[in-house]
C-alpha cells in the first residue's frame, strides 16, 4: 500500500479531519497524531486512531513520528499551521481554500518555495468519476475547443448557523463564495486547463443569513438566532470570468436563494459538450450529427461509484510524498489562481465594476471587507 510507513498528523479534528484520517489509514498510512483546541475532539480522535493528542499545532509539527500533516481547520489558521509544517520539513495537505485572504495564500506559496516538503491543496471534486471520464474524453479531443463553463453550487436553504466559523469573516474570509463557490470555480478552471485569466466581475449578496424569520426546513443551520449573532458574509454570488482565447466561466453559488438547488456543471465545446453534477459519478456527453438524418446524440456515461474524490485525492497526496515531488494535480500554483479569482470577485462586488486580473496581485492593498 502506497501509504505504508507514512506518519500522518491531523490538525483540526472535526468532520473533515476525521474523514481524511479514515481514508489515509485505509491507504496504509499511520495516523500518529492529532491536534485540536477542543479536549473532546482530541479524546475521540486518539481513541479512534490510536494517535497522540496535542492541543496545538506547534506541538504536533515537532513530533518525530509525523511525516506529513493534514490541515483541516477554519481558513484563517491555514497559513500559520501550513507554514510551520513546511518549515519543519513536514509534507502538507491543506483543505480548500488555500487561505482566508489572497495575501495569506501568497505567504503560504512563498513558504512552500523555501521548503523541500510537498504541499497539496484539497480540491477533491477533480478526482470523482465524472471528472475522470471528462478528462479522458477531453484528452481524446472529443470536445474540440472548450469555450464556456456554467458552474453551479446552489443550495435553496443551507446557511451554516450564525455563530459558526463559516459565518465569521475573520475566520472564513468570506461566505458562500469562499466556502462552496470555490469548489465550482476550481473545477471550472481545472476543466479549462487553467487558462490565462483576463478579467473577473461579480456581485455578492447578503440576503438571508440576517433574517430573524429565516426558514430552515431541513435544519441545516443549528441553533439559529439572527438577533444575537452577527452575520456579515455573503450568502450568494453571481460572477463571470473572462479568459484569454475567448474562454469564459459563469458562476452561481449560494448558501440560500429562492430557486431549486443545483450542483449542475455544463461544459461547452466546439465538437461536443458535457454535463454532470459536481462530485457525481455520471456524465452526459452532448453532440449532434447528420448520419441518416439530423439528430442529437446524447451519451450517458456511468462511472464506478466506488471511486470517491477524497480517496483518490488522498492517494495522490501519499504518492507525491513517496516520490518527494510536487503533485501533478491540486498544486499550490493552481490554488493561488483560484484564490486570486475569489479575491477579484469580492473586489468587483465592492467597487461595482469589473476587475482586471493583472491588478489582483500582492501590490494591491488588502481588501477592507472579509479580511
Amino acid at each position: 500500500m502506497i501509504g505504508t510507513g507514512v506518519g500522518i498528523g491531523v490538525v483540526g479534528l472535526g468532520g473533515m479531519g476525521n474523514l481524511h484520517a479514515k481514508h489515509l489509514a485505509e491507504l496504509g498510512a499511520d495516523i500518529v497524531a492529532g491536534a485540536d483546541l477542543v479536549p473532546e475532539h482530541r479524546r475521540q480522535f486518539a481513541e479512534r486512531f490510536g494517535a497522540e493528542p496535542y492541543e496545538t499545532h506547534e506541538e504536533l509539527v515537532v513530533d518525530d513520528a509525523v511525516d506529513a500533516i493534514v490541515v483541516a481547520t477554519p481558513n484563517r489558521f491555514h497559513e500559520p499551521i501550513t507554514v510551520a509544517a513546511l518549515e519543519a520539513g513536514r509534507h502538507v495537505l491543506v483543505e480548500k481554500p488555500l487561505a482566508h485572504t489572497l495575501e495569506s495564500a501568497e505567504r503560504i506559496v512563498e513558504a512552500a518555495r523555501r521548503s523541500d516538503a510537498v504541499c497539496m491543496v484539497g480540491f477533491h471534486n477533480r478526482h470523482v468519476a465524472s471528472t475522470a471520464m471528462f478528462d479522458e474524453h477531453r484528452m481524446r479531443g472529443q470536445f474540440g475547443d472548450l469555450t464556456h463553463v456554467e458552474a453551479n453550487y446552489v443550495r435553496r436553504r443551507g446557511v451554516p448557523g450564525p455563530g459558526s466559523w463559516f459565518t465569521d469573516p475573520d475566520l472564513a474570509g468570506g461566505g458562500a463564495l469562499i466556502d462552496i463557490g470555490v469548489h465550482a470555480l476550481d473545477l471550472a478552471l481545472y476543466v479549462l486547463d487553467f487558462p490565462e485569466i483576463v478579467e473577473v466581475s461579480g456581485i455578492t449578496r447578503t440576503t438571508f443569513g440576517n433574517q430573524e424569520d429565516y426558514a430552515d426546513p431541513e435544519g441545516f443551520g443549528e441553533n439559529w438566532n439572527a438577533e444575537i449573532e452577527a452575520y456579515e458574509v455573503d450568502d450568494s454570488v453571481s460572477a463571470f470570468v473572462r479568459c484569454a482565447d475567448r474562454q469564459t466561466i459563469s458562476l452561481e453559488a449560494a448558501w440560500a436563494t429562492n430557486r431549486e438547488e443545483s450542483m449542475d456543471f455544463r461544459v461547452r465545446g466546439t465538437e461536443a459538450g458535457a454535463q454532470f453534477e459536481i462530485g457525481d459519478t455520471d456524465m452526459t456527453m452532448l453532440d449532434a450529427g447528420t448520419a441518416g438524418t439530423d439528430h442529437y446524440a446524447d451519451i450517458n456515461l456511468s462511472g464506478d461509484p466506488s471511486v470517491t474524490g477524497y480517496t483518490e485525492q488522498d492517494q495522490q497526496f501519499l504518492e507525491a510524498v513517496d516520490r518527494g515531488e510536487s503533485p501533478a494535480s491540486n498544486t499550490l500554483e493552481e490554488a493561488l489562481t483560484v484564490q486570486r479569482v475569489i479575491d477579484g470577485i469580492y473586489r468587483s462586488s465592492e467597487t461595482e465594476s469589473s476587475v482586471s486580473f493583472a491588478d489582483v496581485d500582492q501590490t494591491l492593498e488588502p481588501r477592507t471587507q472579509f479580511n
